[in-house]
């Protein structure tokens, strides 16, 4: 980036709009809340320290390869993953699939089942690494693109940076690369346009409270924690969506959500957002199309 040129902050990207005052938004059929699900597939290198941790180093001692950190987030893509696909097909819900691009390869078989079952794929950066920490943004956004076009036939338009972090630069490189809309601004219950200096791009509601890394590897709440905070928040925006049309995003992994103590919450929170009327069950990409609808250019 050229460092004479000016840098947007966040505030000039999104500027403040009250969610009570500005231009309608409203969803197909009169739904009161569309709740779309991310499901974030990892690769995580042995070699690397581990962006997360269920064990401590033991005697204090930090250890590389960390293997049993390593292997409980393998347990995830060997089997959480299929639970996860079973959970959500057995329901008839489509995910938006936020993957590594060099788990396209790496975890290929599951990639496939999400391909097959209809799921959208949005980048999630190259390898699981902070963007910050990322020498060539560019070079990673566009070879995590081309990953998942090459195994999909198609590009992504959504994206989750890791860990949603990013610089001043990040939204500039992504809506240069072509993607429309990012999860990585948790700031509001509606989509809202992003600045960058390709034009605009839209934030699609993300989240880190019905988010199990938040839940689970963070705060350590017991096993059902995501139902009931799942469960608030979708009482809670179904209750304003009568009036105001909510988003909602359940955030989930493999290797947290997908353990066997854990999947039977996961499965009760669809089933109690699924015995109401005026719920919309979408992708990230159907909400930018929602979106984009209402908000084309004149």
């Amino acid at each position: 980036m050229n460092p004479t040129s000016p840098v947007f902050s966040a505030r000039h990207r999104v500027p403040y709009s009250p969610i009570v005052g500005r231009k309608p938004f409203s969803l197909p059929n009169n739904a009161r809340v569309a709740v779309w699900t991310i499901v974030n597939v990892e690769n995580w290198l042995p070699e690397n320290a581990m962006p997360r941790t269920v064990l401590s180093p033991p005697m204090g001692q930090p250890l590389l390869p960390d293997a049993a950190n390593w292997c409980w987030h393998e347990y995830g893509m060997r089997v959480g993953f299929w639970r996860f696909l079973e959970v959500l097909q057995s329901r008839s819900l489509r995910a938006t699939f936020a993957v590594n691009g060099t788990a396209c390869k790496e975890y290929a078989q599951a990639c496939q089942a999400a391909h097959d079952a209809g799921w959208e794929f949005m980048g999630h950066g190259w390898e699981q690494k902070p963007m910050h920490k990322v020498e060539d943004q560019a070079a990673a956004i566009r070879q995590t693109m081309d990953a998942i076009r090459d195994f999909t036939g198609t590009a992504p338009r959504g994206w989750e940076s890791p860990g949603i972090t990013q610089t001043d630069e990040t939204v500039d490189l992504l809506a240069a690369a072509g993607i429309e809309y990012v999860a990585d601004w948790v700031l509001d219950d509606q989509p809202v346009p992003i600045k960058t200096k390709s034009g605009s791009m839209v934030s699609v509601p993300y989240s880190v409270e019905v988010n199990d890394v938040v839940i689970s590897a963070v705060q350590h709440h017991g096993s059902d924690e995501l139902l009931r905070r799942g469960r608030d928040q979708f009482d809670q925006l179904y209750k304003e969506g009568g009036t105001i049309p909510r988003i909602m995003a359940i955030s989930i992994h493999p290797y947290l959500t997908g353990v066997p103590h854990r999947i039977k919450y996961l499965e009760a929170l669809y089933d109690h957002i699924l015995s109401h009327k005026d719920v919309l069950m979408c992708t990230g990409g159907e909400i930018l199309d929602i979106f984009k609808q209402q908000n084309s250019p004149a």
